[in-house]
């Protein structure tokens, strides 16, 4: 279990690096104007949820670094980042209450977990630079420059939300795949 937990976690985190990596350097590089960016990692840290609850920690945080190492991001942004991304872990309870068969059963429990995972992330990047003295304003400039994230993290996780085993709590998804190959 252990094994397979820890490869599930690095696979999930790579893919994460790899994404969250072409995302930012394509809105830097083709769209440094445009006020808005787009970002896998609240698709992935709920995903991540969904199968091992708060290890989406890791992902949470490793998207936050990679957004800012890509971004030439300053040290204050790691903190703002790394830090006010950990705010995910406040849907947990509610997912937990919710389970994963209602997550991918109910579309509008699905989007309404999506959304309030990357809602929770921007507050605890605003929250985080708040403490370190950025303007109040700032959480509207967040709200806004994420909204095409909201939709990525919609339709990833609708589509991941159709696929077996992948939005399921993987202690469970291993032992019905044990019932199923004994049968």
């Amino acid at each position: 279990m252990n094994r397979y937990r820890t490869v599930d976690l690095s696979l999930f985190a790579i893919i994460l690096i790899v994404f969250e990596t072409i995302l930012v350097r394509a809105a830097n590089e083709w769209f440094p104007r445009e006020p808005w960016t787009v970002s896998v990692t609240a698709a992935v840290t709920a995903v991540v949820m969904v199968r091992w609850g708060p290890w989406c920690a890791i992902h949470a945080v490793v998207g936050g670094i990679v957004t800012v190492l890509v971004s030439k991001g300053t040290g204050q942004q790691f903190l703002i980042y790394g830090l006010g991304n950990l705010a995910a872990l406040a849907v947990w309870p509610l997912e937990r209450r919710w389970g994963w068969e209602k997550l991918r059963s109910n579309i509008l429990v699905n989007f309404l977990f999506a959304f309030l995972v990357l809602l929770a992330m921007q507050a605890g990047r605003t929250l985080t630079a708040l403490a370190l003295g950025a303007l109040s304003g700032d959480f509207l400039i967040f709200i806004t420059s994420d909204s095409v994230s909201y939709i990525f993290t919609l339709a990833i996780l609708w589509i991941v939300s159709r696929l077996d085993g992948m939005l399921e709590d993987q202690i469970h998804y291993l032992k019905r795949l044990s019932q199923e190959t004994e049968h």
